[in-house]
C-alpha cells in the first residue's frame, strides 16, 4: 500500500509540475473582460437563422467568405485553399483558383482581379486568367503572418488586416489554432494595413488590435470599420491614420460597439446602408473569468485540447448602419450552421458565411425581416 501511495504521490507531483511548468507558446497579458451582456435588447434571442437552405459544396467545407464577382458569379473560399466559382443558385461549380494556402477574405479591384488575404501567403492578386501574384507579404521587413480580411477602395488602395503578428496561421498549425493562441495571450498584436498598387508600398494604418479581423469601408471611404475579435469590439478608424496605436486612439479612432455578445468576425457591406457582421462564437464565461488570471490561461493550454474552453456553436449575424445602430439580428441557438462569419447580401438572397459548414447557407431576405425599399 505504501508503495502504491508513493507512486500516486509521484504521479500527482509530476502532473502538477507539468501543469505549472511545461512550456507553452503564449505569454498571457492581464486584461479586464467586461461582463457579458447576454442576449437582450437589439440582440434578443431569436431563431431567424435556424432554417437556412443549403447549397452542397461536394467535399469542400468552410465557405468563409463570399463575394459576387464582376461577372455576376458567386465566389467563395473554402478550407482546402480553393476559391470556388458558381452561378448564384449554386449550379456550375468549379475551382476558379487555388493558392496553396488559406484565403480568408477577398474583394475585386476595378480591373477584375480577385484581391485575396491569404492567411499563409499574404496579400495576393488573382487575375481573370487565374494567375496568382503576391502583392505584399511584409511591412518594412516584418512578415505579414496572418492576412485575414481585405477591402479595395475606389482609389485602388487596398486595406487588409494582419490578425496577429505573434501567431502566424502557417507557423502555428492553421488559422483556428493560431487564433486561439492569440486570443488566449491577449497581447493585441494585430494590425490594419494599406497596400498602394501605384507605389507597391505597404504601410501600417493602425496596430495594437486584439486579433484584427473583418474590415469594411464607409460609404465615403474615409473610414474603416475593423472587428477586434479578441476584445468583442468594433472600431471606426480613419483611413488617413498612420501607425496609430489603437490603445491611444485619439481623434482618429473610436469604438462603434463594445462588449458584444460574441466574437466579431467578417464585415460585409450589404444593401440600403447595412454592414453585416458575424459573431463567430458566443462569449464563454470561463474565458472571461480567466482574463485577469494569466497563469491559469497558460495552464489551459497544457490541458488536452478537448478540455480547452472553446465556446459552443451558436449561429449569429447582425447588420448595423454607419452611425452604430443595429438594424438586423439573426440567430440560431443550436448552431446547426457552424461559425457564422458574416452575410453577403444580394437583392434575392442572404448568403451566410461559415468557417466550417459543409455547404453554403442562404435564406431569402424576407425570412430575415428585410423589407426592400421601393426602387432600391
Amino acid at each position: 500500500m505504501k508503495k502504491l501511495l508513493s507512486l500516486v504521490g509521484l504521479a500527482v507531483l509530476a502532473l502538477a509540475a507539468y501543469l505549472a511548468l511545461w512550456p507553452v507558446p503564449v505569454e498571457p497579458v492581464t486584461w479586464l473582460a467586461p461582463s457579458a451582456p447576454g442576449y437582450q435588447g437589439p440582440h434578443a434571442g431569436n431563431r431567424r437563422l435556424a432554417k437556412l437552405q443549403v447549397i452542397p459544396l461536394g467535399q469542400e467545407v468552410g465557405p468563409e467568405h463570399i463575394v459576387i464577382g464582376p461577372d455576376g458569379k458567386l465566389y467563395t473560399t473554402v478550407a482546402s485553399g480553393n476559391i470556388l466559382r458558381m452561378a448564384t443558385d449554386g449550379t456550375g461549380q468549379e475551382v476558379f483558383a487555388s493558392t496553396g494556402g488559406r484565403v480568408l477574405g477577398f474583394d475585386f479591384d476595378a480591373q477584375g482581379h480577385l484581391i485575396a488575404a491569404d492567411a499563409y501567403l499574404g496579400l495576393l492578386s488573382i487575375s481573370p486568367d487565374r494567375k496568382v501574384t503576391v502583392l505584399s507579404n511584409q511591412v518594412d521587413g516584418d512578415p505579414i503572418r496572418y492576412a485575414d480580411a481585405v477591402v479595395v477602395a475606389r482609389s485602388g488602395k487596398i486595406y487588409f488586416s494582419d490578425a496577429s503578428t505573434r501567431f502566424g496561421a502557417k507557423a502555428w498549425g492553421g488559422t483556428f489554432e493560431a487564433s486561439v493562441l492569440d486570443i488566449i495571450e491577449q497581447s493585441a498584436s494585430g494590425r490594419v494595413l494599406e497596400y498602394d498598387p501605384a507605389t507597391r508600398a505597404t504601410r501600417v494604418v493602425a496596430h495594437g488590435i486584439a486579433f484584427a479581423n473583418g474590415v469594411a469601408l464607409s460609404a465615403d471611404e474615409q473610414t474603416l470599420f475593423v472587428a477586434e475579435t479578441g476584445k468583442y469590439r468594433l472600431w471606426r478608424i480613419a483611413v488617413s491614420a498612420n501607425n496609430l496605436d489603437i490603445g491611444k486612439p485619439g481623434s482618429q479612432a473610436s469604438v462603434v460597439f463594445d462588449n458584444l455578445p460574441g466574437y466579431p468576425d467578417n464585415l460585409m457591406r450589404g444593401l440600403d446602408g447595412r454592414i453585416w457582421m458575424g459573431l463567430v462564437k458566443p462569449r464563454n464565461p470561463t474565458v472571461d473569468n480567466l482574463a485577469d488570471k494569466p497563469f491559469l490561461r497558460k495552464v489551459t493550454l497544457r490541458l488536452p485540447r478537448a478540455l480547452w474552453p472553446i465556446p459552443k456553436a451558436y449561429g449569429h449575424v447582425v447588420a448595423f448602419t454607419e452611425d452604430g445602430k443595429i438594424v438586423q439580428d439573426l440567430q440560431d441557438p443550436d448552431g446547426a450552421y457552424p461559425e457564422t462569419t458574416a452575410i453577403t447580401e444580394t437583392r434575392e438572397r442572404l448568403y451566410v458565411q461559415s468557417l466550417h459548414a459543409r455547404g453554403l447557407g442562404w435564406l431569402p431576405p424576407e425570412a430575415a425581416g428585410i423589407v426592400r425599399r421601393t426602387g432600391g
